[in-house]
């Protein structure tokens, strides 16, 4: 699937603002679908939505050999706030294709929001002159991986100001998803409970190795979480490994991008 650019999302944006119809009631907020298939379960309906992120990141993963299988280790990403971008938002509100194609305009058109081993390869190239590296070239500074402080996400004119830094998201030293939102003070600590593969028309990412499975998180027994009860990762772009044999062994990364909803 080809990506969007912001130019596009932004003319988008331009035919609804031109609407004589703007809509004035609040949005229903109803998850994506893959589109065939099983799905993700559907969060309980005591549940609201908190906020919608986009999240720009890295996909970890390790190969014991170049013949073994490869494992996933994690992830690292930075979280802007795009909830008020959702379709049927009053006055600041985008159509479906601008609104879902932003994890693949994003990808392509902004730099990894990460402190990399390798600077160069913050920069994703284009959909048709990928920056395509080795896995091992995009790992990110273990001690230190994410830039302080955060610029909002510059969305090209789809958003006022940009989309505003909500948090991050990465894996603790026990291994477990964690989603920090330090800008609005909610925090998740998670278990994953629902996993379904990414629809074939996804944007396969910058190494061209196929968009990681959507997920749906649940809140960890062990207390930790602030706020959030539920997390889905949906709208998924690149971040999927290539195979063992491609990273020889070792460990690796992949740029990826993802739409998460959170719930509390």
């Amino acid at each position: 699937m080809a990506s969007r650019s912001f130019a596009l999302l932004a003319s988008l944006l331009a035919v609804a603002s031109a609407s004589p119809c703007k809509p004035v009631d609040p949005p229903v907020f109803v998850l994506p679908s893959t589109g065939t298939g099983t799905q993700l379960p559907s969060p309980d309906p005591s549940l609201r939505l908190l906020k919608i992120a986009v999240g720009h990141g890295l996909q970890n993963y390790t190969c014991a050999s170049s013949t073994a299988s490869t494992v996933a280790t994690g992830a690292l990403a930075v979280l802007y706030d795009i909830t008020n971008l959702y379709p049927g938002t009053p006055s600041t509100g985008v159509d479906a294709d601008a609104f879902y194609g932003l994890p693949g305009s994003v990808l392509w058109g902004q730099d990894i929001p990460l402190n990399l081993q390798t600077p160069s390869a913050a920069s994703p190239g284009t959909a048709t002159s990928p920056n395509k590296l080795a896995e091992n070239l995009y790992g990110a500074i273990v001690p230190d991986p994410f830039p302080s402080p955060v610029a909002n996400l510059d969305l090209g004119g789809l958003l006022a100001g940009g989309a505003p830094f909500l948090g991050h998201h990465y894996f603790d030293a026990n291994g477990v998803p964690t989603f920090d939102l330090s800008s609005v003070n909610l925090f998740a600590s998670l278990s994953k409970t629902g996993d379904i593969k990414a629809p074939a028309t996804a944007d396969p990412g910058i190494l061209g190795s196929g968009a990681v499975d959507w997920l749906q998180l649940t809140a960890s027994s062990n207390g930790l979480s602030r706020g959030i009860e539920l997390v889905y990762r949906v709208t998924t772009a690149g971040g999927a490994s290539e195979a063992c044999s491609a990273i020889d062994g070792g460990e690796g990364s992949v740029p990826y991008t993802a739409l998460y909803w959170f719930y509390g």
